[in-house]
């Protein structure tokens, strides 16, 4: 029997990419799994593929809303383990560029978004339970030009869970920053040009490759599984933070 077995885990971002896969791998482990995002129809197409039977249900809401925020959590009730991995494509002009708005817009999707999510979640969130937020390898390797405001934003997280681990003990937060990973999101980001940028990177990585999204879903089950890991960030890059 694994830890998580009949533990309820809200995935937020569940319904593609790096959540689905957390999602999947936490179904494995007996999970009941609730997958929240925007999009009925992207949720009711991740839940078919999921497979989850009665183990799997979802929620839509929009997490930019504080609002819905709170008529989520008030929805799924009393649940374990809550993971957060969506996102939205950052903003890249250099520094002398930058779109104020659309830099405003960024923060308070990811992290005003987080920050939001931690008030409302602790209502119901079981005590000792966990919070895994995401962050990335921007904060380690940000573009240039162009990466300050994703890099001080992914960066962020890992102070904010260094907080909130404190204020919230014994429930644990923690944060997976993941390098590149193989998901829609990096098609949004690259377009035609992702094949050869992945070609490039994989060919400078010491893993060899790019990451899948099961490639880095075991981070967010060992995150939660784990009782005596609390303010930490688990770094799933495949070795890119070296190059």
């Amino acid at each position: 029997m694994t830890k998580l077995m009949g533990k309820k885990v809200i995935v937020i971002g569940g319904s593609s990419g790096i959540g689905l896969g957390v999602a999947g791998a936490a179904l494995e482990r007996g999970a009941e799994v609730v997958l929240v995002g925007r999009s009925t129809e992207r949720l009711e197409a991740a839940a078919q593929s999921l497979g989850g039977g009665s183990r799997l249900s979802f929620v839509s809401a929009d997490m930019t809303q504080e609002i819905e925020i709170s008529r989520l959590f008030g929805e799924i009730g009393a649940f374990d383990h809550l993971v957060s991995t969506a996102g939205t494509p950052p903003p890249g002009d250099p520094i002398d560029r930058t779109d104020i708005d659309r830099l405003r817009a960024f923060l308070d999707n990811k992290l005003v978004g987080a920050v939001l999510v931690a008030k409302h979640a602790v209502r119901t969130l079981t005590r000792g339970g966990s919070l895994t937020f995401t962050s990335g390898i921007n904060k380690d390797r940000p573009p240039v030009p162009g990466g300050a405001v994703v890099a001080a934003v992914a960066g962020s997280f890992g102070y904010l869970a260094h907080a909130l681990s404190l204020e919230l003990a014994p429930t644990r937060v923690n944060v997976v920053s993941p390098g590149w990973v193989d998901t829609p999101m990096f098609d949004e980001l690259a377009g035609t040009a992702k094949a050869s940028y992945f070609e490039g990177m994989a060919a400078r990585m010491p893993v060899g490759r790019i990451a899948t999204p099961a490639d880095v879903a075991p981070a967010y089950i060992y995150a939660m599984e784990s009782e005596f890991t609390t303010g930490q960030t688990l770094n799933i890059d495949g070795g890119q933070s070296l190059i």
